[in-house]
């Protein structure tokens, strides 16, 4: 059980403010900053602190993967961790992207090492040949585009939009009002002509500024509309993310994105836990590497509402969220005066504390985590017990139960 240090990713629609302020730094911040990495992620491993100074975990794990891993997890995963835990802050939307299945990323990687396409090259599209699932839950109000709307409702509203030209597209999905139908409308829209689209793109917005300024029925999804056409004109992705669920997160909620799920992160700040791959297919909204019949390979055009989740109270205090990821399982804690939470499993196990301040004791070691801090269970450490003076609320990372 020991304290880790954990790399921040700095990428343009990061926060000037969010991680800093979970880390107790000044705020603002000279640049955004948009992501805390806690794991063995090879681009920016955690390193565990010791005693006699610190030390990567990536080399922790290959010195002693029973150990660290849990004999059963090693001789599944070898010497890698199979997940990675992020605090994700977004001040500004993501690009609109999916993830491959196993069999997808071994296929593309395998293909992309036999064309020589160098790991490095910003045209890159596999970087391991691993899948990519996620979850993220929501630590301040959170907003997001995932998965592809009931065809049904999403005929309602570009039926609501007074836009001419955009009809004929209307129609399209109205016609065949399911996942085909979905699939014809999507690949027609994302791969529009520049031209088609410089007409077209200011007849749909100007029709969302009618919308909301008659209160219609979808308004939130309009104004999402008005703000992407702003901030990426002439982007095949802002009518894209028409056809999309737009959900706004409260704190503690959560939503899980398989393998195909077609999203974009808009605003707000969470804790995200993923397969540790570092795969995405991106589609629009992005000025990086755009590769639509790749993408077009790997979605899922399944489609209706997005389940939201609170958490399964698995034991006093301690809330899961489960999915049917083997690489990994969130876990939510809360625990203030007069109470205790148990925390045990046969894997190894992140911890981070996002509010208060929390007592780890495990009968022969203990320590204070603060807010922001987090630390690292190896599988070979015996369950811990959580205590605090006030109301805390750590997250804890483990290998997903099968």
């Amino acid at each position: 059980m020991e304290l880790l240090h954990n790399a921040v990713r700095a990428y343009a629609w990061g926060s000037r403010t969010a991680i800093a302020e979970l880390l107790g730094k000044e705020v603002p911040t000279p640049h955004p900053e948009a992501e805390l990495w806690m794991g063995a992620h090879p681009g920016d491993p955690s390193r565990v602190v010791g005693p006699d100074g610190s030390r990567s975990l990536l080399e922790m794990l290959a010195d002693d993967p029973d150990g660290q891993l849990g004999t059963p997890h090693a001789d599944r995963w070898g010497s890698r961790l199979p997940f990675l835990l992020k605090v994700l802050a977004a001040e500004e939307p993501l690009s609109l992207q999916a993830h491959p299945s196993a069999e997808q990323a071994a296929d593309g990687f395998a293909a992309e090492d036999a064309a020589g396409v160098p790991m490095d090259s910003p045209i890159r599209n596999y970087k391991d040949p691993s899948a990519k699932p996620e979850l993220i839950c929501a630590l301040t109000e959170f907003h997001a585009l995932a998965g592809f709307r009931d065809p049904l409702r999403t005929a309602v509203l570009l039926r609501s939009l007074d836009a001419p030209d955009f009809a004929p597209y209307a129609e399209l999905l109205a016609s065949q009002p399911d996942g085909d139908g979905l699939r014809a409308l999507f690949t027609t829209l994302i791969t529009l002509p520049q031209t088609a689209l410089d007409m077209l793109l200011p007849q749909v917005l100007d029709a969302c500024v009618l919308h909301v300024k008659e209160r219609g029925e979808f308004d939130l999804e309009c104004r999402t509309i008005l703000e992407l056409g702003e901030a990426y004109p002439g982007d095949a992705g802002v009518l894209a993310a028409l056809l999309l669920n737009r959900l706004v997160l409260q704190p503690g909620e959560a939503i899980y994105l398989p393998a195909g799920n077609l999203h974009a992160y808009l605003h707000g700040t969470g804790i995200e836990i993923l397969a540790n791959s570092d795969n995405v297919l991106r589609c629009g909204l992005t000025p990086k590497h755009v590769n639509v019949p790749e993408l077009m390979r790997v979605l899922d055009f399944q489609c209706g509402d997005m389940p939201v989740q609170s958490g399964a109270e698995t034991s006093p205090g301690l809330w899961s969220y489960r999915t049917p990821c083997p690489e990994f399982e969130l876990s939510r804690i809360e625990v203030g005066p007069s109470a205790h939470v148990r925390v045990d499993h046969s894997g190894p196990q992140v911890m981070v504390c996002t509010r208060g301040q929390a007592r780890l004791s495990n009968g022969s070691q203990s320590l204070v985590l603060e807010r922001g801090q987090s630390v690292w269970l190896p599988a070979s450490d015996p369950a811990v017990v959580v205590t605090a003076d006030v109301e805390t609320q750590l997250f804890r990372a483990t290998p997903g139960v099968e």
